[in-house]
């Protein structure tokens, strides 16, 4: 008697579990045919001087809307300024109507200050939303980044002063070295 009802409840629990979920039901594609998130929508963030740039790289086929965008200040000593958004395209959205987006990239530009003098690790937190192309749209995503330095460019003739320094110090230890062990007489202890 246990086993017609364990078979019936696992039959059930079988169809809830290939169910769709609300926001797919009538949409006539494979929930695995959508990329990640994290994947659709790659952000990081870079400090140049006073100025910060978040840059999203948006897959094929996704776009974010420039109305969802929000950049706050996470650290407890940043003070950011208006964000500069580059322009985007319009898309009209069934649900939210005229709507700016950003397809491939969207890199934002923020001048900052803050009052600590470094103290505290500089953070900041995004918040975004976008969709795919075919229909799904993702809930607004939030992260925490941890802006990093732009690495300085070099100039050919600093690298060369640099290397040629690098070569003269090298060799100045092999001198050195020889120098020193001249006129001594190395003995290896006892095995």
């Amino acid at each position: 008697m246990k086993t017609p009802l364990f078979a019936l409840l696992l039959l059930g629990l079988t169809g809830i579990a290939s169910a769709k979920p609300w926001w797919l039901r009538g949409v006539e594609t494979n929930e695995s045919d959508f990329l990640p998130p994290d994947v659709a929508f790659r952000v990081a963030a870079t400090v140049d001087g006073p100025v910060m740039h978040v840059r999203w790289a948006i897959a094929d086929g996704y776009y974010l809307y420039r109305s969802k965008m929000e950049i706050k200040p996470e650290s407890p000593d940043l003070a950011l300024a208006a964000p500069s958004l580059p322009s985007g395209s319009i898309k009209v959205d069934p649900y939210l109507g005229r709507q700016e987006i950003y397809q491939r990239q969207a890199d934002v530009t923020i001048a900052y200050s803050r009052t600590d003098a470094g103290a505290h690790p500089l953070q900041i937190r995004v918040t975004y939303q976008g969709c795919a192309e075919a229909g799904l749209c993702y809930p607004p995503i939030t992260k925490v980044l941890f802006p990093s330095a732009v690495a300085a460019v070099e100039t050919p003739a600093s690298s060369r002063w640099e290397r040629g320094a690098i070569l003269a110090g090298g060799f100045a230890f092999l001198v050195a070295g020889l120098a020193l062990r001249r006129g001594r007489n190395l003995e290896l202890p006892p095995a």
